[in-house]
């Protein structure tokens, strides 16, 4: 016997700062004990909720081993001390992990399976590299030199934002001036303490080693910013960097998403379960969708899924009030822009990854997190989380002001 679909509601959604990989605030911050913190800080958002109602934790992490291996989803549960009947599973979607975990969580409620579900991300790129500390690829997929681009990952994230810059004539000055706008939506907002709903300060530990005492000495201090926003970031200092990927391309280290380290967490509650624990709704989980797309041009992954989102919220595109665009890379966050008529206004209005980091599989989850406060904010009605993925996908969710 079916089961009627039934509504998916964000009853609570937060976030870490993002902090700068391998120098930055969280450097030596455990990606398990950052999840920890966001859940604890999610919970803390619904006081009326019982913790024994949450059925499952499902966490996003697109490099799942180390700090971060071993189910970290399970792991963060319980170091936040929830109790030990909440489970946990991580998922890998790439950089969209995050966001699969959000879907997957209301698609759980939606057909009546739970009530109560958390959706997380987390990913530390200071303690986990971007290939994991013992990549092993298959050697079959040289020996065809048509199937090596399969592998999306092995053929370089930034030698296919240069291809996407190729195909659709995405300029050098185009993408830096993109990432110019990047920062100063980024620093305009922070100054504006537009992200203040949606953070969760985190306390982090910084250690000096005293040369004449031979003693370590530690402070702590609570950061409550993303730590990549760069106020003094010109156009002309931009134009003045070298290409990274290609001898004479245009994608720079200016131009890309900084490699980062951060956490978020959502809520989500079945009717029944908002009205049982007196829960204020957020948002309402409307519709998600993934596409596959040629994986040398992986950044094109949002033109594919976009579309699909929209159909299966029965949406029109100009109805999207604020999207969230993961921007991987200017040049493919142009392409996308300009190939589905995306209204700029309404793209990134806080800035993106270029400004504020991309900690891989946390993203999805963090951006969530993003639009489900800024629709609420600015009294909007539908936003968008929409990202490319390694190895040739796309990814897209819509979420609806309640």
């Amino acid at each position: 016997m079916s089961k009627q679909i039934q509504d998916a509601y964000i009853v609570a959604a937060t976030r870490s700062p993002i902090g700068r990989s391998h120098k930055g605030f969280f450097r030596n911050t455990r990606p398990d004990e950052l999840l920890a913190s966001v859940l604890r800080a999610a919970m803390a958002q619904v006081p009326g909720l019982d913790p024994h109602a949450v059925e499952d934790i499902i966490c996003g992490c697109a490099i799942p081993e180390g700090p971060q291996g071993l189910n970290v989803a399970r792991i963060g549960a319980v170091l936040a001390g929830l109790p030990k009947s909440v489970g946990g599973i991580t998922v890998n979607r790439f950089c969209a992990s995050g966001l699969a975990a959000v879907q997957m969580a209301a698609d759980r409620i939606r057909v009546g399976e739970a009530d109560v579900m958390i959706a997380a991300g987390t990913e530390s790129m200071s303690m986990v590299p971007m290939m994991g500390n013992s990549p092993s690829l298959s050697p079959t997929i040289f020996s065809n030199p048509d199937d090596i681009e399969s592998y999306g990952i092995a053929y370089g994230m930034g030698l296919t934002a240069e291809k996407v810059a190729q195909q659709w004539k995405v300029s050098r000055e185009a993408q830096d001036r993109f990432a110019y706008e990047s920062h100063q939506k980024a620093v305009a907002a922070m100054k504006a303490g537009e992200f203040t709903n949606e953070i969760t300060g985190i306390e982090v530990a910084d250690r000096s080693l005293d040369l004449e005492s031979a003693e370590v000495a530690i402070s702590k201090r609570t950061v409550n910013l993303d730590e990549g926003a760069r106020p003094d970031t010109t156009v002309e200092a931009l134009a003045k960097l070298r290409p990274v990927f290609a001898a004479r391309g245009s994608v720079t280290a200016g131009n890309s998403s900084q490699t980062s380290d951060g956490a978020g967490a959502l809520i989500l509650a079945s009717e029944a379960a908002v009205k049982r624990f007196g829960l204020q709704p957020l948002a309402r989980f409307v519709s998600y969708a993934s596409r596959g797309v040629p994986p040398h041009i992986m950044g094109i992954g949002p033109i594919e899924a976009i579309p699909a989102a929209l159909k299966n919220a029965g949406l029109k595109q100009e109805q999207i009030d604020w999207i969230e665009l993961n921007e991987a890379f200017a040049a493919q966050s142009l392409a996308v822009i300009e190939t589905l008529k995306l209204d700029p206004s309404r793209v990134n209005p806080m800035g993106g990854a270029i400004a504020l980091g991309h900690p891989l599989g946390a993203t999805g989850a963090i951006r969530s997190a993003t639009v489900v406060h800024a629709l609420r904010r600015k009294n909007l009605k539908y936003g968008m989380v929409t990202m490319c993925v390694g190895m040739g996908q796309g990814a897209a969710g819509i979420f609806e002001r309640v």
